[in-house]
């Protein structure tokens, strides 16, 4: 694995928007809030033409995006980038991208979640540059951050930490429900306080496999499955490639959904079990999702187990990865040692 030069104090923090921008006044002032915060920490920040752009889901087109990101990635000065969103269409961009090119220039760490998914999974596929899993940019708006924030940080600057599982997560909603405003934390942003998680459910790991207590380790590989199911049979599918690869080491799959049905859900990881991407596989962790529509009553764990429980290996649930925040930082491609047991979890994160 090729890792990127340690972040310190002093360093350039890149900002750049691959798929969706940041064009609302209230998301323009918690951006500004993020970046000034950052600043005080002692980074300096620059941000490509588009961030503060968005017109039908996209930032700019597909071949702006491209040359933008591609600008901070041969800016010797930053050593982070932290995308300003997820969204819909940043497999636009991908047609645009020189990965022989990529592969010269010095790593540098990664930072984003959801659609983010399209660059993180395949640097780490194809280039086998791991990428931090975590929050966007506009998360490090909140004054303390909050434990996961200062994690993916603490990590990018070269430590090998142990993440424990959250005591309280945001409240976790369906499609037939109306309250997306109080979960993305867009009602009344007058102060700092109001950018804070609004945790209020209790957490609870789920073994669904029948395991008292779970512990696997292994090479980790993941993301969203909205984005990746995109991935398999073109020309950017390259996972059984990287699980030959890191074969000795084991596999840990990290998967999460934004938006889905059971069925579909069963479908995508149907199709990635027999494209042969659970061979070599460790155990599986699945996040909590955010829009789920349980069709044929039955729920997301249910349907995991239904589609995946022939593979006879430790499948964890529920855990704090994804879009129901907050989210453990989970490096994509690091040596990760996960332990379940009694509702809750640890990640030990190693840089190898």
């Amino acid at each position: 694995m090729y890792y990127p030069e340690k972040l310190k104090k002093g360093d350039t923090i890149g900002i750049c928007a691959p798929s969706g921008g940041i064009a609302e006044p209230e998301d323009i002032k918690q951006l500004e809030v993020a970046e000034q915060n950052l600043i005080e920490m002692g980074y300096k920040i620059i941000e490509t033409q588009s961030v503060r752009k968005e017109e039908k889901g996209r930032s700019a087109s597909g071949e702006q995006r491209a040359k933008e990101f591609m600008e901070l990635l041969e800016n010797e000065d930053v050593k982070l980038i932290i995308f300003a969103s997820g969204g819909d269409f940043l497999i636009e961009m991908l047609d645009y991208l020189d990965f022989d090119k990529i592969k010269k220039l010095p790593p540098k760490w990664l930072q984003g979640y959801s659609d983010i998914t399209g660059i993180s999974y395949l640097f780490n596929t194809i280039l086998d540059i791991p990428t931090m899993y975590c929050q966007t940019i506009k998360d490090y708006a909140m004054k303390p951050l909050y434990r996961n924030l200062g994690d993916a940080l603490k990590i990018e600057q070269g430590e090998e930490i142990e993440q424990n599982s959250f005591k309280k997560h945001q409240k976790i909603v369906d499609f037939r429900q109306e309250e997306v405003a109080e979960i993305s934390n867009k009602t009344n942003l007058e102060n700092e306080e109001l950018y804070n998680y609004l945790l209020s459910e209790n957490v609870e790991w789920k073994n669904i496999t029948g395991e008292e207590k779970i512990h696997i380790k292994g090479r980790s590989l993941g993301g969203c499955l909205d984005c990746i199911k995109s991935y398999i049979g073109t020309k950017y599918d390259k996972a059984k490639e990287y699980i030959q690869r890191h074969k000795n080491d084991g596999i840990i799959w990290f998967l999460e959904a934004f938006e889905m049905s059971t069925p579909e859900l069963y479908r995508t990881l149907w199709q990635m079990k027999n494209a042969g991407y659970f061979e070599n596989c460790t155990g599986i962790i699945f996040g909590r999702p955010l829009f789920i529509r349980n069709d044929y009553d039955t729920d997301f764990n249910e349907t995991v187990k239904q589609v995946l429980g022939e593979l006879n290996i430790p499948i964890i649930c529920d855990a704090d990865i994804g879009h129901v925040k907050p989210q453990m930082a989970i490096v994509n491609g690091a040596i990760l040692e996960i332990t379940s047991e009694n509702g809750k979890g640890k990640i030990k994160t190693f840089l190898k």
